[in-house]
């Protein structure tokens, strides 16, 4: 028989524990205290399957789609799209993939919103995936914080530095575990690459070279009929309008990445498409996931040919092209390392395959992102990439995109998250509209 004394201490010992797990951030899981959620349902047991709404079901949704059921532990319990073909395919995959994987469990209907504020009233989704074009990321994240969902939103985060912090402060005040889209953060290369610099395997970084696209261009194409079933108003949602055209929301026979990512209306260009996975591999290995860089200078003449970013210690970052597509180097006192999906390349080649020994520096290990999100939900503790994290890599992006088109050398304080420039401010956040806007 359990001695009830010696219970009472484990408990309370292990809500302390929790409550300490995220400081005064984070709440103690609700299915050991008890009671309900906002909506009125009762808070995830450990052992449940997770219930999922997705809110946009394209390219990306569908490959998160696969990646979230592949954990055995969630079942797709609504989904929100504006094209409809879209979310027919989205559906049809679903349906596939069950079938292919009987130990998911049957099938069941998944209901279909357009408005996706009518998915966040649904009392059958715990936590939503937003998988929508940039634009979108910040009015839908904030809704559903405000609608007591967990949140996992694709990067790059934000697309305007305000943006970022609103999303931010509506998951604290709301007590929600979100998790970026950055799963770099969950792959062993990296995690390597980060620890041997954190240990100084490299010695004391001087200089980074990041090599990721252009920044973003002003939408100028021109008219095309809007496709039978696409509500190309609830497609721009919170922007201004324009014409439509087919390079932002490709009909379903083109199985491609949407190029609503090159414009500024809708996302960051390459700077941000791209610079969301690899500025965020040398925040991670600097330690600067609450922080960031404190200037930020445009390409000048032949003594300065890149964006040139630079941190409180003295270490440069510059935008550039070199011989690795999509990768990073870190340049210093004792050795050079690079950085891309799927390669890790040293100039000492011992350290490739290091092991980081148990006393040296570590960081969160996470071996599946999309699991270690579910563990979040479940434990309620922070994830391996945090919104806080998320928003400070977007905004890494972002400020280099300002420099750009401003065009100057400004300085960046990365506590009151402004310049020392009226033009370069005025870029960090965006009007919205009061349909589908949030206040930023």
């Amino acid at each position: 028989m359990k001695n009830k004394n010696n219970d009472g201490l484990n408990r309370r010992d292990f809500l302390s524990k929790a409550s300490l797990a995220f400081g005064s951030i984070m709440i103690v899981p609700r299915h050991v205290l008890g009671g309900k959620r906002p909506d009125g349902s009762s808070y995830l047991a450990p052992s449940d399957v997770l219930n999922l709404g997705f809110i946009g079901t394209g390219k990306q949704g569908r490959g998160l789609s696969n990646s979230f059921l592949s954990t055995g532990q969630v079942r797709i319990s609504a989904i929100s799209e504006v094209y409809q073909a879209k979310a027919n395919l989205f559906l049809d995959r679903v349906k596939e993939n069950y079938a292919k994987n009987p130990s998911w469990g049957a099938y069941a209907a998944i209901p279909v919103y357009q408005d996706y504020r009518e998915l966040l009233a649904s009392k059958n989704v715990d936590a939503v995936v937003i998988a929508t074009p940039d634009h979108w990321h910040a009015a839908m994240a904030v809704r559903a914080a405000e609608a007591g969902k967990d949140i996992y939103c694709e990067k790059p985060l934000s697309l305007t530095v305000k943006e970022g912090r609103a999303m931010v402060n509506a998951a604290r005040k709301h007590k929600r575990v979100f998790q970026t889209g950055s799963m770099q953060r969950s792959w062993p290369e990296f995690r390597q690459a980060v620890e041997l610099i954190r240990n100084g395997y490299i010695g004391e970084v001087k200089s980074i070279k990041v090599n990721v696209g252009p920044p973003p261009e002003a939408y100028q194409l021109p008219a095309q009929s809007i496709p039978e079933g696409l509500d190309f108003e609830k497609w721009l949602g919170p922007n201004e309008a324009v014409a439509f055209n087919t390079e932002l929301a490709p009909p379903i026979t083109q199985d491609v990445f949407p190029n609503w990512r090159k414009y500024k209306e809708f996302g960051g260009g390459g700077m941000t498409d791209w610079g969301a996975h690899m500025f965020d591999i040398v925040q991670w290995a600097l330690d600067m996931d609450q922080s960031g860089p404190v200037k930020v200078s445009a390409p000048h003449g032949k003594d300065q040919p890149y964006l040139t970013y630079t941190y409180a210690n003295g270490i440069t970052m510059t935008h550039q092209p070199w011989e690795w597509n999509s990768g990073v180097e870190f340049v210093g006192t004792e050795g050079t390392l690079r950085s891309a999906r799927k390669k890790l390349e040293t100039s000492k080649p011992e350290l490739k395959d290091r092991v980081i020994g148990p006393n040296e520096k570590h960081v969160y290990k996470s071996e599946n992102h999309y699991v270690d999100f579910i563990q979040a939900i479940r434990n309620r503790t922070m994830p391996i990439c945090d919104v806080e994290v998320g928003h400070r890599t977007a905004s890494v992006c972002n400020i280099g995109n300002i420099a750009y088109a401003v065009n100057k050398s400004l300085e960046w304080n990365p506590k009151s998250e402004k310049f020392n420039d009226a033009d370069a401010n005025a870029l960090l956040g965006r009007k919205l509209n009061k349909t589908w806007g949030i206040k930023i």
